[in-house]
């Protein structure tokens, strides 16, 4: 009876992989979660494999497939596009998507280039629609607690922020060539991981004015197919490494590798005050570890633990040290984007912030390029 009597959120999902799956499972789990304003349906899904279109959409419980993802958008069942694709997609189904009129929620990088950026936020804001990107750490509750006591000063005057995010899946330099193996498709360490990672130091702690910076492509070549002969040259960042200047005076660094053997998820940053420290590692996503200067002898980090004081947390789990995962943040961005889609909350990087992150990526590219600091408000 509930659900009868609320209005109809049709959404449509482009793509069929890991991030497809991610998100299919975020708006099942946002559904059974949390108190919805909308009836959320799964109205269509689409997939240039007309036939895998059809089994996801089967298995993961929407009504019906489109093997043309021009089609999904035309479907009058969806009011909000869901895009999963390669990066160099993002600009054509989201830029079709905001000339329907619909909200838009597109996985990172936001577009392949800085101008492809600028034409996707003009146009959101030409559509006047709800658009979300999927910076989806920082809706960790752990990433909210930190932020706060940032905001409350219980650091004191932030002075310094260092941030890494690595992971080894390309550390083999028998791994095959990918899309995100090409510069025309946003790939690279740079665009791949740390996009995320300039995404959190924003979040956390505001503008980046300046940067400098260097990368390196370490294999220059990588085989076609797993296990091939053939070879297909590589010219994307292996790693890139960076200095930043905060608007508010902190000082920084930033890491990304795809090479960095041992780790899978090291979306990691130590964040220090006048008054204390605050660390966090993405692989231990339920902790944060806080220190503050005390009696010698007895001073140290302090370990925090996620549990249901933290907004987020109690919606899935009634007791600390329980643990949230992946999937989970990933159902607190989709919970976020629906507040915003009926005007309850504006959580979450938007087309217009993530147009800033792509304006800072595109500078840290410039600076490891021309060998000098760069100004981000140049860009």
């Amino acid at each position: 009876m509930r659900e009868s009597s609320l209005p109809n959120l049709g959404v449509g999902l482009i793509g069929t992989g890991f991030m497809g799956r991610a998100h299919a499972l975020a708006f099942h789990n946002a559904r059974t979660t949390f108190e919805l304003p909308f009836n959320l349906k799964l109205a269509a899904l689409a997939d240039a494999d007309a036939a895998r279109a059809e089994h996801c959409a089967q298995s993961w419980g929407f009504d019906h497939s489109h093997a043309d993802w021009q089609q999904l958008i035309s479907d009058p069942s969806v009011q909000l596009v869901a895009i999963t694709t390669p990066n160099h997609l993002h600009f054509p189904m989201a830029m079709a998507a905001l000339d329907a009129g619909k909200a838009v929620y597109c996985e990172k990088p936001l577009a392949v280039s800085l101008e492809q950026a600028r034409q996707m936020h003009r146009a959101a804001q030409s559509a006047g629609v709800v658009t979300r990107v999927g910076y989806n750490y920082q809706h960790n509750p752990m990433i909210g607690l930190a932020r706060q006591m940032i905001e409350d000063g219980e650091l004191g005057h932030i002075i310094s922020f260092q941030g890494e995010f690595s992971e080894d899946f390309m550390g083999d330099p028998q791994s095959p060539w990918s899309w995100r193996c090409e510069q025309a498709h946003a790939g690279g360490a740079l665009a791949d991981l740390g996009s995320h990672l300039l995404a959190m130091a924003r979040y956390l702690l505001g503008d980046i004015e300046a940067v400098c910076a260097d990368s390196q492509t370490v294999h220059g070549q990588r085989p076609t197919t797993r296990g091939g002969q053939e070879q297909r040259p590589i010219a994307i960042d292996d790693h890139t490494y960076a200095l930043l200047r905060f608007a508010n005076g902190a000082r920084g660094t930033f890491a990304s590798s795809w090479l960095k053997h041992g780790y899978k998820n090291h979306l990691s940053f130590e964040i220090t005050g006048t008054q204390g420290t605050l660390a966090f590692d993405q692989e231990r996503l339920n902790e944060l570890r806080i220190y503050r200067p005390g009696a010698p002898g007895r001073d140290g980090f302090q370990r925090l633990l996620a549990g249901p004081t933290q907004p987020g947390y109690a919606a899935f789990c009634p007791a600390p040290g329980h643990q949230l995962g992946y999937n989970e943040l990933k159902t607190l961005e989709v919970h976020a984007l629906i507040q915003a889609l009926c005007g309850q909350g504006n959580e979450g990087p938007d087309f217009a912030e993530a147009l800033e992150i792509e304006r800072l990526a595109t500078a840290i590219r410039i600076a490891a390029s021309e060998m000098r600091w760069v100004t981000v408000s140049d860009i």
